[in-house]
């Protein structure tokens, strides 16, 4: 398998993961909170930057580069769902209270007051909603960013050199 074809095959998977989300806030009406929202944006910038390489094609350093932003906006992510797999795991009375809506936030505060809440969580995102095989939303999430870390580094170290050739 070639560069391109990874970056691309990770921009579908987080087309596809945007897409769940999109279903589980309006099909099953399970609202997002703000790290929520935070991870959703992580996943935006990992697709972004998969479909820029892919179209791009790189070779070299400059996919090497590419490799890096994956892996750093997937670090990024994995921060984001380990904080609300800790807030998750907290007992019930040591949870921070509920917040406002992150739309009610944008309109009411500053951008850097939204996110410093959103980093910080809220008792929404304590809530588990859903789960799969016993994994919250969360739990998923931080299994897909661990998974494009390590496809980050595999990039990064430029495994899928040789096979660009062939």
């Amino acid at each position: 398998m070639t560069r391109q074809n990874v970056f691309f095959l990770v921009f579908l998977v987080c087309a596809a993961l945007l897409g769940v989300a999109f279903y589980m806030e309006y099909v099953m009406n399970l609202e997002p909170c703000p790290l929520c929202w935070l991870q959703r944006y992580a996943f935006m910038a990992i697709g972004a930057v998969s479909l820029i390489a892919a179209l791009h094609n790189p070779g070299g350093w400059s996919g090497r580069i590419y490799g890096l932003l994956l892996g750093v906006f997937s670090a990024i992510g994995l921060a984001l769902a380990g904080r609300q797999l800790w807030l998750q795991s907290l007992p019930e009375d040591q949870v921070p209270a509920c917040g406002p809506s992150v739309e009610y936030m944008l309109d009411v505060l500053p951008w850097l007051d939204v996110l410093k809440t959103a980093i910080q969580g809220t008792g929404d995102c304590a809530k588990v909603l859903w789960s799969f095989m016993g994994l919250s939303i969360a739990g998923w999430t931080a299994v897909f960013f661990s998974f494009l870390i390590l496809l980050g580094l595999v990039l990064l170290f430029g495994a899928f050199e040789k096979s660009r050739h062939l």
